[in-house]
């Protein structure tokens, strides 16, 4: 990351704004963004499925897997805002499975990038079935855009819910109406 062209990029912003960058409370600004930035964005160097290769044989274990309320905070590609919520991710093992906190490392890797809500979803339920082979995944998150409750249409509150389901909580509506369930969700 460039952290020397960030700061001239939010020294430019500020003067844009018709502020002054050198006015004492923003003389550090643009430094402390791009150090910021340096970490929100760390997902974009990072490989998820690397997050996966380690793991535990489970022959016998066939049964649903599932972490809830997996706090995090993106940026909004859009806006370059924050949203943030909770994840919810589930799936069912063939033969391996992984410490629990794989799961919740693989939302932190690909939360920290500029991202859409839709695409994030969709990108942890293929993630883990890249990395994990399972029998099937499911994925829900439940996150606030402040791009709509600061500006805008100013809704606080409002959360966008996005689901995606892969392999047998695809195809078996026992499955994901097990997963919904177990999660707090009862959408199928």
């Amino acid at each position: 990351m460039d952290q020397r062209r960030i700061e001239r990029a939010v020294r430019e912003i500020i003067e844009a704004l018709g502020e002054d960058p050198k006015r004492e409370g923003l003389v550090g600004t643009p430094r402390r963004i791009a150090e910021a930035y340096e970490e929100i964005f760390s997902g974009l160097r990072e490989d998820p499925l690397e997050v996966l290769s380690v793991g535990f044989s489970q022959p016998q274990n066939q049964e649903m897997v599932v972490l809830r309320d997996i706090p995090f905070y993106s940026v909004c590609e859009h806006h370059l805002l924050p949203f943030h919520g909770v994840a919810h991710v589930g799936y069912i093992p063939v033969d391996r499975v992984v410490g629990i906190s794989k799961l919740a490392r693989v939302v932190e890797v690909l939360a920290r990038r500029p991202q859409m809500q839709e695409r994030l979803t969709s990108q942890i339920a293929d993630t883990i079935m890249e990395g994990l082979r399972p029998r099937g995944v499911g994925v829900v998150i439940a996150a606030e855009h402040l791009c709509i409750t600061m500006r805008g249409i100013r809704k606080p509150g409002s959360r966008l819910v996005t689901s995606a389901t892969r392999g047998i909580f695809r195809t078996r509506a026992e499955t994901r109406a097990e997963f919904f369930s177990i999660i707090g969700e009862h959408r199928a």
